[in-house]
């Protein structure tokens, strides 16, 4: 049976906002089907890093948690601390992050609270749903307290996963340090020190300062490496690949798995906004120029579904030149993807985490798109 999933684009009449669109948007995808009555609702998204512009505004974060207190819930705000060094790395940090990035109880209607606590640790073991590939999820405890889970996702590209969707949102930020552990933890990246420029950028970006720079070539240390793939993303001139070829694929796997685990068990319910589709993760202190122009909205109780549904609006769509997927498909001897995810970002995979999260039973790819 197709799952249902709801469309609307980014057009407006002078009367009618954004914020209204998505507002009828969850209302017509059946938002109000859940009893939130009295119920503790977790919204999971990203806050952004610092630096980085290409996160949802919190004016269409308030448009959810109002109709969440309308029907009677009492909704917050959450994501879990990062593996790597930044502005999110533990609960003070991520908190001063989210409300300089303009979330707060104010700007948003509900609170914020990070998920795996202090210092990413306060986490709960969930059974995986037919898993193979984890026998266990470790899971920030609040995501895990809530008896509702709404995932709002800003659908963007990714440097290892392809993209990043609901999936991503769910099975990966709802990790804690040890679930992302767990989910990074195949795979060595390499680098061909032919092509190595000595940048420096991939030491900036390493999550667990494996790299170093004997004779200036960069070296990056396989007992130190945790598998995060952030260098592969950072480097500009290929240099950087992973030696496990199924690593990626085996990456995209496990976040279906933590997503089934998250969300097992209770109601459930996804919204992704296809809008300023950076080419790498939120999690980048920077976005460079979207690759693609502003999409729509999109809702559904079936994450698996809605993800395919946005990158198969994504594929439709046409490049912007000036990006960096512009830029490569510009290039005379570029080798051609035909798949606008893989040619910006050559070595991610993204088809496997949509074919997991079906086989495991946690939704399907077959999807009946209704726009309103």
């Amino acid at each position: 049976m197709k799952s249902k999933v709801f469309f609307t684009d980014f057009r407006t009449q002078p009367d009618v906002s954004q914020g209204k669109k998505l507002e009828k948007l969850c209302r017509k995808a059946g938002i109000g089907e859940i009893d939130f009555e009295g119920k503790f609702v977790a919204i999971k998204m990203h806050f952004g890093e610092l630096g980085n512009f290409a996160y949802i505004r919190p004016n269409y974060v308030k448009v959810v948690a109002d109709l969440v207190k309308e029907f009677g819930g009492k909704p917050f705000l959450t994501d879990c601390n990062t593996l790597y060094p930044g502005s999110r790395k533990n609960a003070i940090d991520h908190l001063t992050n989210a409300e300089l990035n303009g979330f707060n109880s104010v700007t948003t209607g509900c609170h914020v609270i990070i998920g795996d606590g202090l210092r990413g640790t306060d986490e709960v073991d969930l059974p995986v749903p037919n898993g193979e590939f984890c026998g266990v999820a470790h899971v920030g405890r609040a995501l895990v307290d809530a008896d509702i889970l709404i995932s709002l996702t800003h659908f963007k590209g990714h440097e290892a996963t392809g993209f990043g969707g609901a999936l991503k949102n769910i099975g990966m930020g709802g990790g804690s340090r040890a679930g992302k552990m767990h989910q990074h933890n195949e795979g060595t990246p390499r680098v061909d020190q032919e092509r190595c420029r000595k940048c420096h950028r991939c030491a900036k970006e390493c999550g667990s300062d494996a790299i170093t720079f004997p004779g200036g070539k960069a070296y990056i240390d396989p007992a130190v490496c945790k598998g995060c793939g952030r260098c592969i993303g950072a480097c500009a001139f290929d240099a950087i690949s992973n030696i496990n070829g199924s690593a990626n694929e085996h990456l995209c796997c496990k976040i279906a798995e933590y997503s089934a685990a998250i969300c097992a068990g209770r109601p459930t319910f996804h919204i992704s906004l296809i809008m300023d589709v950076s080419p790498n993760c939120d999690c980048h202190s920077e976005n460079d120029a979207p690759i693609l122009p502003n999409i729509g909205m999109l809702a559904s109780f079936d994450p698996v579904a809605l993800d395919q549904a946005c990158a198969d609006l994504c594929l439709k769509a046409t490049p912007i030149r000036n990006s960096q997927l512009g830029d490569n498909l510009a290039k005379p001897d570029w080798h051609h993807h035909h798949d606008h995810f893989l040619d910006s970002n050559p070595n991610v995979r993204w088809k496997e985490t949509l074919a997991h999260g079906e086989k495991i039973g946690l939704g399907t790819r077959d999807y009946e798109l209704i726009t309103i």
